[in-house]
Order: C-alpha cells, then structure tokens, then sequence
C-alpha cells in the first residue's frame, strides 16, 4: 500500500470501535472510504475472505495477493502507524507507551461492559438502540421490516447481557464503575487536554469510541456523564476531529511530569479490571466456559473470553519487556493502584 493511499473500512455509527477508528483516522489524516454497513456482507460483495470473527470495524487492506480483511483495531492501530508515517498516537517512550496501551486495552475490554449494560439492561435504553440501529443500517426500512428487525435484534441483544457479566447482581457494580471512571475523567481533563499530555495517544481513542455511544447515544449513560463530568462531554466532541491540531513529540509529557489525576484511571483499571482479567486467564487456562470472582465486593459470573485471556499476555509481555528505567517508571506511578496484580502473572 503507498503511502496516503485511501483505505476502505466497513463500520457502524452504533459502534464504538468504528467511531475509535475513524476519528483516529481523521487525525493523523489517513485517506479513507467507509462503507456503512455489515462487514461480512462487504466482503462477500468484495470476493473477500471474511475475517474470523468478523466484527465492527472490519478494514481491507491491499497485499500482494490482493484484499485482505481484518478487524482488530489494537493491531490495525500499529499497522497504520507502519503504512502511514507522521502524527503517530504512539509515544516514543516506551514507559509512557505501556500506559497508552493499558489505557487502551481497558477501554477496548470494561469500557465496553459499560456501554453495552447500558444499552441493553434498562427498557428505555433498549427501546432507543432496538429503534435506531436498524436505522443506521438503512434509514428507508418500510415500517414493518424496521419493527420486526427492531424486536429480533433488541430481543437477541438483551439475551447476551451475560456475555459481558451484566445482570441483577453485577448492574450496580458496573454503573457505580462508570461513575468513577467519569470522575476521574473529569479531574484529569481539568489539568490537560488529553490522557497523557496536549496530544491524543491511541488510549484517549480508546476510550473516545466507547465514550461516543455512552455519552451521545444511550440515555442513561449520557444523563449519568453530563451529571458527572461535562468536561467529558466535551471531550468526545472534540476527539470526533483533531486532523487540524499540529503535534510535537513534546506535547507529550513523561510519567514523571503526568499529573496526579492520571492515578485516578490507573485505580480503577486496577479495581474492575485487573480481577476481571485474572479470573478470566485462569477459566482459560483450565478450560472452563465461564468465570466466577469477586468484583468491588460482589460476585461477578460471565462467559470466559480466550481473547481477553491474550489481551492480559500482551500486557505482561509489553510490560517485561520494558528496560529498568522505564519499568521503575511505570512502577512508580501504579504502585497501591491494583494493577500490579495484572503484571505480577506467570505464564
């Protein structure tokens, strides 16, 4: 692929990874085609091998052999940082780019409970994502074709709440974590304009496409975040488009010159995540299809994911291989936050 050669991708407005991916690529300028739709029927369309699984966004990537489908964005990330050079979202400092990374990664994996719990678990949520998803696939649905795809697909949703632990006994401890996230949100974004300094970093659109549905789509969560953290409203706003900010390397600051606030988030990741993350890897590692822990102080049950168990090796992977310098740096900032139980795993 050349260089500033427009990319196509296949995406949903209802999806917050295709909303994580497109204001990135609106930031660093990168040339693209959505195509607004499902992804496996645009690589049937395309004679493309469809990925496994295929989700929301799925990119097509030129090769040698010709178009190549793929879906995951932590990696896609990389890659267009390799095809497209310039306003890079990855710091050059390896300690600040773990942080980036666990920023991210705890976006992609508990961020989304929260989104997806809101979306599903109360009726009024429900009703608003059953009636407007079928819309965002094809406006013009006749009437009848809209209720019936809005009652299957609100029905098949709702039934796949325990997929990501959401129930009677878990709701109050995902709302109570979204409420904390957005606090520390709102402190940290009252010190700096972004995550880790006065440029984004892959993290902040981590966490923007997430942020895009909780804050400008789902009732509940956008009423808890306007509440909670305008700042963070406001955020997502600006995040949609930042292809006119000129970055430098130095807008950017080192660990040591973050300011405290940036604990905040590193404390919940360490309080929600780590267990979760830990509980899973052990139901993976013995085979089993499902996860029991104890999650700030309630028993949390949910499907085992495998990918979520190669999610926490990456972690503790980019985590050893730090030098000494940058993971006493790291160290220091998420000493007593709960995280070191993350990076603390043998194989």
């Amino acid at each position: 692929m050349t260089a500033r050669e427009s990319i196509q991708l296949a995406g949903a407005t209802g999806s917050p990874y295709t909303r994580k991916m497109l204001a990135l690529l609106r930031y660093r300028r990168v040339p693209y085609q959505i195509i607004w739709g499902d992804p496996g029927q645009v690589c049937d369309a395309k004679g493309v091998i469809k990925p496994k699984p295929t989700f929301h966004p799925t990119f097509f990537f030129r090769e040698q052999n010709g178009t190549a489908a793929v879906c995951d964005s932590t990696p896609i990330i990389r890659r267009l940082e390799e095809d497209y050079p310039g306003r890079s979202v990855l710091p050059g400092d390896p300690a600040l780019a773990f942080i980036d990374y666990l920023i991210e990664d705890f976006a992609d994996e508990w961020c989304t409970k929260y989104m997806f719990h809101y979306r599903w678990y109360g009726s009024d949520d429900a009703d608003n994502a059953g009636t407007l998803l079928p819309l965002g696939v094809d406006v013009s649905l006749p009437r009848e074709t809209h209720e019936q795809f809005k009652t299957i697909f609100t029905d098949r949703q709702v039934g796949r709440l325990y997929v990501v632990g959401s129930n009677d006994v878990t709701a109050p401890v995902i709302d109570a974590s979204y409420r904390r996230f957005l606090a520390a949100m709102e402190a940290h974004l009252a010190q700096q304009p972004f995550l880790l300094g006065r440029r984004p970093a892959a993290g902040d659109f981590g966490l923007h496409g997430q942020l895009t549905q909780l804050v400008h789509f789902d009732p509940t969560p956008r009423a808890i975040a306007h509440e909670i953290s305008p700042r963070t409203v406001a955020w997502v706003a600006l995040m949609e488009d930042q292809s006119g900010m000129e970055p430098e390397e130095a807008d950017w600051l080192s660990l040591d010159e973050q300011p405290d606030t940036l604990r905040g988030l590193m404390s919940e990741i360490g309080r929600v995540y780590a267990p979760a993350q830990l509980a899973n890897a052990r139901a993976v590692q013995v085979g089993e299809k499902t996860w029991e822990s104890e999650i700030d102080g309630v028993p949390w049950t949910q499907q085992t994911f495998p990918y979520q168990a190669k999610c926490l090796k990456w972690t503790v992977e980019r985590y050893r291989a730090l030098d000494d310098d940058a993971r006493a740096r790291v160290d220091a900032l998420l000493e007593g936050t709960g995280v070191e139980s993350m990076l603390s795993t043998t194989d």
